[in-house]
């Protein structure tokens, strides 16, 4: 490994400034996101959808229209900008009142939709676009020929990001902004339109994003996939500078993108990580983060309002739950001879990874965006077992179990010092650079995955190369699963963790080490999400980067959030809807990211108890009607 020391100067100061090129755009993205987190309190994770959208504004805009790259640094802001005022005033002003991670989740349903649509129009494929005219060309710094255009792109992008500190910090106008994220009726009183305020706050932080992705068309191709390339970096500089500093955001923007130049000289492996570790070392010193203020206090959160038990059964309500738990086996005992079985097993591993989510968000309050990891990880690690170390299935899935835990207990160790929708961010950021690492470790072969997994021999004794006998082992997995996660909800241990997500200053003020069982239910949930994973891979025989990647937390989040976060059978249910219409709509024409960002949104927007949630609301309300009726009947 090459030390500065070893460097030659030239290639230092190159590296330097090629860095200082990155951190320009980290630093003007991450600014948009903290203007929107710091002013309104929403974490906007289709900021990397709206870096694209301006990209292939500037684009479309000299294609069709022959209109060049200047006009296009102020039209398409402009036009990303009216696209974010219409979501602000029809979907987003409606989750200001309530907890950050809606916001998180609808914004993260708009960009599955808009990524999805531009893929559909145009491919996974970059599209270049040309350096505009009067930037053709270098200069000559000595140690490096630095060009015309990225010089442009570093001295306006430090105009721009600290003329808007400026303007917000500086100003009446910043004034009012930050009196109204305070106390919003106390400033209209003063006669001040505050909800205009907002929505032209998530419009400036939408079209800063906008001109990062005009900046970025002629460095970078334009692909529908830029966006979520960049999001994921963005989170760990706003959360290494503090969430909601917008100096923060600026300077370390810069920063870490100085120290990532440096890293591809001196350790070009780690280049891709480097902003995570810091992330790491600085959560570690300062879990507010280097410009953050005091770690947020803990609340009940999003889970608060957790649909409650529909109560207690009588003995004839038990005996038609018994009964319908029989008729369900029987139906799952038979179900392979009349469906797929491939399409079922697949619908097992899905449920199972959604009943292992809900455990951290539904009985504990943790909001975890990077249960990929566990997935993805036991997946790669019972592959690996199987066919490279010839290890039985059932010791392969252990060992993807165990390593599943363990990644949850080094990712838990970090994330559990914050809470709400930093520890989704930080749980996402880690997770992405753990996908960093088995993109690049020799043994998940990159692109091509660890093909051609052999099923073995179950105990040595059943043949799992036949569809129908591992059909059933999948089902006992599952079943076990299920069981497993149900004795843990019912358990004491279960108990004190939905007091923690209620009140969690209470639950401290009694003297429950908080902490601690934050942690162990995160294990648990990322162990049962490596059952699922390690499962999986029998099934398909394969292990590939998709089962790492981000967008495998959304799936799993889509999944419990319709069928019912917090509800034992919801997650089962949004998983089996979920895996249906990829597997029926995988060979139609129609964009399925697009459908099911559509659903998540709907979900957001519409029935957030999602569908079992929903039906049991509807049971209680019946209960209590019926009951306020029989009181009535006994007063008369």
């Amino acid at each position: 490994m090459t030390t500065i020391f070893d460097m030659p100067i030239q290639a230092l100061l190159g590296q330097l400034a090629l860095g200082l090129v990155n951190g320009s755009f980290y630093a003007l993205l991450s600014l948009g996101l903290a203007v929107i987190f710091g002013l309104l309190r929403i974490v906007n994770v289709a900021h990397g959808a709206q870096y694209m959208l301006g990209a292939y504004g500037s684009y479309l805009l000299l294609t069709y229209l022959g209109i060049g790259y200047w006009p296009s640094l102020l039209l398409a802001p402009i036009m990303v900008a009216v696209l974010a005022i219409a979501i602000e005033k029809t979907m987003l002003s409606r989750f200001y009142d309530v907890d950050h991670l809606y916001g998180f989740l609808l914004t993260f349903g708009l960009a599955m939709v808009i990524e999805g649509m531009f893929s559909h129009w145009f491919g996974s494929s970059g599209r270049p676009y040309s350096t505009p005219t009067g930037l053709g060309g270098a200069v000559n710094l000595g140690f490096l020929y630095l060009p015309y255009y990225r010089a442009w792109v570093v001295v306006a992008s430090i105009v721009i990001c600290f003329g808007t500190w400026a303007l917000i910090e500086r100003t009446r106008l910043g004034v009012y902004l930050r009196a109204a994220t305070e106390n919003a009726s106390l400033v209209q009183a003063f006669g001040v339109n505050v909800p205009r305020l907002l929505t032209l706050t998530y419009a400036l932080g939408a079209a800063l994003a906008a001109l990062a992705g005009v900046f970025a068309g002629p460095i970078y191709q334009v692909s529908p996939g830029m966006g979520s390339i960049q999001l994921i970096i963005i989170f760990a500089v706003v959360v290494v500078g503090g969430m909601g500093s917008i100096l923060g955001a600026i300077v370390t923007g810069y920063l870490l993108g100085l120290i990532e130049g440096l890293t591809k000289v001196i350790y070009p492996q780690g280049s891709a990580v480097i902003i995570f570790v810091i992330m790491l070392l600085v959560l570690l010193v300062k879990p507010a983060g280097l410009f953050g203020k005091q770690a947020e206090t803990p609340t009940g959160g999003m889970l608060a309002d957790a649909p409650p038990p529909i109560g207690e059964a009588t003995s004839g309500v038990k005996w038609l739950k018994v009964m319908l738990w029989g008729v369900a086996l029987v139906a799952l005992l038979a179900a392979p001879h009349l469906l797929y079985p491939v399409f079922l097993m697949k619908v097992f591993c899905f449920a199972l990874f959604a009943l292992a989510f809900n455990l951290a968000i539904g009985y504990s309050g943790l909001f975890s965006f990077g249960h990929a990891a566990f997935f993805g990880g036991a997946a790669y690690f019972t592959a690996h077992a199987a066919k490279s170390w010839g290890w039985t299935p059932e010791i392969a899935i252990l060992f993807g179990v165990a390593g599943a835990a363990g990644l949850g207990l080094v990712l838990g160790f970090f994330a559990i010092r914050r809470h709400g929708i930093t520890f989704a961010m930080i749980t996402l950021a880690l997770a992405q650079m753990f996908y960093f690492i088995m993109v690049q470790s020799p043994f998940t072969h990159a692109e091509d995955g660890i093909q051609d997994v052999p099923r073995g021999r179950l105990f040595g004794l059943f043949d799992l190369n036949s569809d129908m006998r591992l059909y059933y082992f999948v089902l006992i997995v599952f079943v076990f699963g299920m069981f497993v996660t149900w004795r843990i909800v019912n358990s004491p241990f279960g108990n004190v963790l939905r007091a923690i997500r209620d009140n969690e200053p209470r639950a401290i003020s009694l003297g429950y080490r908080v902490r601690s069982y934050k942690l162990a239910m995160f294990v648990l949930s990322a162990a049962i999400t490596g059952l699922a994973g390690a499962t999986k891979v029998l099934v398909f025989q394969i292990a590939t980067l998709t089962d790492v990647e981000w967008h495998m937390s959304g799936e799993v989040i889509l999944m419990t959030l319709l069928g019912g976060i917090g509800t034992f059978m919801g997650p089962i249910v949004g998983a089996g809807l979920v895996v249906s219409l990829q597997t029926y709509l995988a060979s139609s024409s129609f964009p399925v990211p697009v459908l099911i960002g559509t659903i998540f949104v709907a979900c957001v927007l519409l029935f957030r108890q999602g569908i079992v949630g929903q039906i049991g609301a509807y049971l209680r309300r019946r209960r209590d009607v019926g009951a306020a009726a029989t009181a009535n009947d006994r007063g008369t």
